[in-house]
C-alpha cells in the first residue's frame, strides 16, 4: 500500500528513471498509474510537487490526468490515469507509417489538449509520440504535462543550465537557448506529425546531440511525400521561425477543413490554405495492438518525466456480456532477405490478433465499469437493442463498484471471440467471480461485442 491508499499491482514498465506500476485506488476503487518520482529529501522533490500541481491545473478529454502526488516513508509518487492502450511511438514500430487519413483525428484530439494546457497557462514541453496514448476504441491523450526531471538522460542543456524536451522533437528556439513556449509545442506537434507519417523522427539522435541542435537551428525543416493534403499542416507548424509559425488556432481549423489564412515567410501578404478533404476510411484494420495495458504505461514511463497516460429477462444481455458458464507496407524484398512463408505470415498475424482481443477484454471491462455509457458504445447496435438500450445495460454495469482481476484470458479467432474469468463487486450484492464468453466482431478495425 502507499500512502495507506493505493494499492500495488503489477509493474507496468520500466525505464532509465525506474517503473511504472498499475495500481488500484483503494477509496474510489479504480485503477491508477503510480510512479516513483522523487525522494523527500532530494533537491528534485519541491520542483515535482510544483509541477504536478500544474499538471493538475490540465482538465481535458484528451490529457491524462494528474491525480494525486503523495508521499510515502522517505518516496513521493505520483498517481496518475491509467489509459489502457498502446502509444503513438508503439503503433508506428508495430505497423509502420501512418496515412494522412489516420493520423489527422489523432492530431485534432492532441491539438485540443495543448488548446486547453495553454489557456491554463500550461506549456507541455515534450510533445513527441511516446507521449501520446490510443486506446482501443481511438481516444488519444497527451501525458506528461510539466512534469520534467532535467537530469533525465532524455534532455539536453538550455540557457538556465537544461533544456527540456527531446531532442528530436524540440523547436529551434529552443535548441538555440531560448524558454519553451505555445509555438515550441505547435512545432514539436509537427515534429510528431512527421515522425508518424514518416515513420522516423525528423531528427536522428545520435551520440552528439550537439550536431542534432545545430541541423535544428540552421538546416531547413525535414519534408516528407508521406504527408499528402497533411503536407501544408506540417510545413505551417515546423517553420522555423516561431513568429511565422502556425498558432494552435490555425491547426485546428485545418484539422476540422476550415480553410486557414496564414502569412507567407516573409509577412508581408497572407493567404488562404485551403484543406483537401479526407477520403472515406478503409474498412480493415487499422492497427496491430501490441499489448495494450504494457505499451500504454510505457507512456507513463517514457516521459514521466521527461523534459528534455436487456431487458430484465435477459440478464446477460443487460450486461453486455454474451453467455456465462458455470465452471507493415507493402513492396520489393531487400536483396538477401527471405520471404516469410505464408504460414509464418499467418501465424505472425493470428498473435497479433490474440494481443488485439486481450487488449480489449482489459479495455473493454475498466470502460464498462468507470464510465458504462463509453462500455455500451463498444456492443454492436443489434446487441445493444437486445440489452434493452442504454438503460437495460445500465441496470447491471451501473451498479459495478470496482473490477478485481482478469483471468484465463482465451482468444478464439475462428469463429471470432474470447472467454475469460473476472472478479467484480456489485454494489449492494459483494464480490463475484464469472466465467464470462463473448462473440466479437471486427467493425472496420474496431472489436465490438457481439449478440450471441
Amino acid at each position: 500500500m502507499i500512502a495507506g491508499r493505493y494499492a500495488l499491482g503489477r509493474e507496468l514498465g520500466r525505464g532509465g528513471m525506474g517503473a511504472v506500476w498499475l495500481g488500484t485506488d483503494e477509496v474510489l476503487g479504480r485503477p491508477v498509474a503510480l510512479k516513483k518520482i522523487a525522494l523527500v529529501h532530494d533537491p528534485a522533490h519541491a520542483r515535482a510537487e510544483r509541477e504536478a500541481r500544474l499538471a493538475a491545473r490540465v482538465s481535458h478529454p484528451h490529457v491524462v490526468g494528474v491525480y494525486d502526488l503523495v508521499t510515502d516513508g522517505a518516496d513521493q509518487w505520483l498517481v496518475m490515469e491509467y489509459v489502457a492502450g498502446t502509444t503513438l511511438s508503439a503503433r508506428i514500430a508495430a505497423q509502420g507509417p501512418l496515412s494522412p487519413d489516420e493520423l489527422a483525428p489523432i492530431l485534432k484530439q492532441i491539438a485540443d489538449a495543448l488548446a486547453a494546457a495553454h489557456d491554463a497557462g500550461v506549456v507541455h514541453r515534450d510533445v513527441k509520440p511516446s507521449n501520446i496514448l490510443i486506446d482501443e476504441i481511438g481516444t488519444a491523450k497527451l501525458s506528461d504535462f510539466g512534469i520534467a526531471r532535467s537530469d533525465d538522460a532524455d534532455a539536453t542543456m538550455t540557457q538556465s543550465g537544461f533544456l527540456t524536451g527531446s531532442p528530436s522533437y524540440i523547436a529551434p528556439e529552443v535548441a538555440h537557448g531560448k524558454p519553451t513556449t505555445p509555438a515550441s509545442d505547435v512545432w514539436s506537434l509537427g515534429a510528431t506529425a512527421y515522425s508518424a507519417l514518416a515513420g522516423r523522427p525528423p531528427y536522428e539522435v545520435g551520440e552528439n546531440v550537439v550536431s542534432t541542435l545545430f541541423q535544428i537551428v540552421h538546416e531547413d525543416p525535414p519534408r516528407t511525400e508521406r504527408a499528402g493534403r497533411l503536407a501544408p499542416l506540417i510545413a505551417g507548424m515546423m517553420t522555423k521561425d516561431p513568429e511565422q509559425r502556425w498558432t494552435l488556432d490555425q491547426v485546428r481549423r485545418f484539422l476540422d477543413g476550415r480553410p486557414v489564412i496564414a502569412w507567407e515567410q516573409t509577412r508581408t501578404m497572407p493567404r488562404i490554405v485551403a484543406p483537401a478533404p479526407a477520403r472515406p476510411p478503409e474498412r480493415r484494420p487499422r492497427w496491430l495492438w501490441a499489448a495494450g495495458a504494457l505499451a500504454a504505461a510505457a507512456a507513463v514511463l517514457g516521459g514521466i518525466l521527461l523534459h528534455g497516460g436487456g431487458d430484465d429477462g435477459d440478464a446477460n444481455a443487460a450486461s453486455g456480456r454474451a453467455s456465462t458458464s458455470t465452471g507493415a507496407s507493402t513492396g520489393a524484398t531487400p536483396a538477401g532477405a527471405t520471404t516469410p512463408s505464408p504460414t509464418a505470415s499467418a501465424s505472425a498475424s493470428d498473435a497479433a490478433m490474440q494481443e488485439r482481443i486481450r487488449a480489449f477484454v482489459t479495455t473493454y471491462l475498466q470502460t464498462a465499469s468507470s464510465d458504462p455509457p463509453r462500455g455500451f458504445a463498444m456492443l454492436t447496435p443489434d446487441y445493444q437493442r437486445r440489452s434493452g438500450g442504454l438503460a437495460g445495460y445500465l441496470r447491471f454495469w451501473g451498479k459495478v463498484r470496482k473490477i478485481h482481476d482478469v483471468t484465463d484470458v482465451q482468444p478464439s479467432l475462428d469463429p471470432l471471440g474470447v472467454s475469460y474469468r473476472y472478479s467484480y463487486t456489485l454494489r449492494g450484492d459483494g464480490k463475484r467471480t464469472e466465467n464470462v464468453q463473448l462473440r466479437l466482431v471486427d467493425d472496420g478495425g474496431r472489436l465490438r461485442i457481439a449478440a450471441s
